[in-house]
């Protein structure tokens, strides 16, 4: 041990000593001589005030009453700010806007064009597409939507769409199967696993069955890992994420040096893009539901990507003058004017937002069509790694 090594243990030792209950491992005489020996070191008021706080029995928690080193597993509860007045997209009131609107569906359409003329060219080259594999368990109306919505987009741009519809009561075993069968098809670049599976399968155990080669959806460990790590390049960016700084990028919003504040943590949305938005030098504030004041923290933003799932929650007061916002929320209000009964709504104040904000984009109409873009868009990548045609 080194002497001053001994000298801070005596030291601490004999601070113990001099608490309220009886010291376990130490002498009331080597209490005394450790403190002669700190004060001749160190000024009296330093020393006083070391030996009150390690005499203060409350500075270290209970241990059942700390968190967990990596906290609590638990997920986000929004809860609305009830003491608001309803959004004017609630009431059904139109208004004027002042915001330039980011239109995600103009520049889905850009991209898929450019994915399209990239599919002919590998074609040329190789006499080969890139393949897009989707897997569907059971019969949910939203998901057999989104997989109609994907396999269009393939057609569109020249894609083969591979895809399977299992029985809601099929066994876990039986839909790892068929993940896996597409996963070892070499015309298959990417697997998606629709979500969400049936409550008696583990949708981290059928999703996991994908290899990172294929994980066009972004999620495995190892391609978010690369995204957290600086001077790593992750194989895929998680769509939506990928998709809300594609339109940034594409509408001439710098981020560097501008302050960012994400709405939600979750995996798929709030968590990858708050890394994605460091990548790109801003300072990023995550803001979810245990957050006191989200109100004034947005409000110093520069750019605000609202992804908590609550409709109208970001009303215009939330916001700084000339703020770029970003709604990732899509969520379906009754609505007695809509053949369906209801519509969708983000969770920004459209109509608030618009006076305020100088970009905004809409819902539906925004975030939505890049998501598929993107998928299509690491999907290729996929193609062109396994082809030898990638420059990464």
């Amino acid at each position: 041990m080194y002497p001053s090594h001994a000298c801070h243990l005596l030291f601490v030792k004999g601070l113990r000593s001099t608490s309220s209950s009886l010291p376990l491992w130490s002498s009331r005489s080597l209490g005394s001589w450790s403190c002669c020996f700190f004060q001749a070191i160190y000024p009296r008021s330093l020393a006083t005030g070391a030996r009150q706080a390690y005499a203060t029995d409350t500075l270290v928690a209970p241990k059942q009453n700390r968190p967990p080193l990596l906290g609590w597993d638990t997920k986000d509860v929004w809860k609305p700010p009830l003491e608001l007045p309803p959004c004017p997209s609630i009431l059904h009131e139109d208004g004027r806007t002042s915001a330039n609107i980011i239109d995600g569906k103009a520049i889905a359409q850009e991209i898929l064009w450019e994915i399209s003329k990239e599919v002919e060219e590998m074609k040329k080259a190789v006499g080969k597409v890139p393949g897009l594999a989707v897997v569907l368990v059971g019969s949910r109306t939203d998901s057999e939507t989104y997989v109609r919505s994907k396999k269009r987009a393939c057609e569109e741009v020249g894609f083969q769409s591979f895809s399977i519809t299992l029985p809601e009561e099929s066994p876990e075993a039986e839909v790892v199967r068929h993940v896996k069968r597409y996963d070892d098809d070499p015309l298959v670049h990417g697997v998606l696993v629709q979500l969400p599976l049936p409550q008696h399968m583990s949708s981290e155990r059928v999703v996991g069955t994908v290899s990172m080669e294929k994980d066009v959806d972004g999620f495995h460990p190892m391609n978010m890992g690369g995204l957290v790590m600086q001077g790593r390049t992750p194989l895929f960016v998680a769509c939506t994420p990928r998709g809300c700084i594609e339109l940034l990028l594409r509408s001439g919003v710098e981020m560097a040096g501008k302050h960012a504040v994400v709405i939600g943590r979750s995996n798929i949305v709030g968590m990858p893009v708050a890394l994605l938005l460091q990548r790109q030098n801003a300072t990023v504030t995550v803001v979810h539901c245990h957050t006191p004041d989200p109100a004034r923290i947005t409000r110093t933003a520069d750019i605000v990507i609202a992804a908590a799932g609550v409709p109208c929650m970001v009303r215009g007061s939330w916001l700084k003058p000339g703020a770029v916002v970003i709604d990732v929320g899509i969520n379906a209000i009754e609505s007695a004017d809509s053949k369906e009964g209801y519509r969708l709504v983000g969770d920004v104040c459209y109509p608030e937002a618009c006076q305020v904000a100088s970009k905004i984009t809409p819902v539906p109409g925004g975030v939505g069509p890049m998501t598929i873009a993107m998928l299509l868009s690491n999907t290729l990548e996929s193609a062109k790694r396994a082809y030898g045609l990638s420059d990464a």
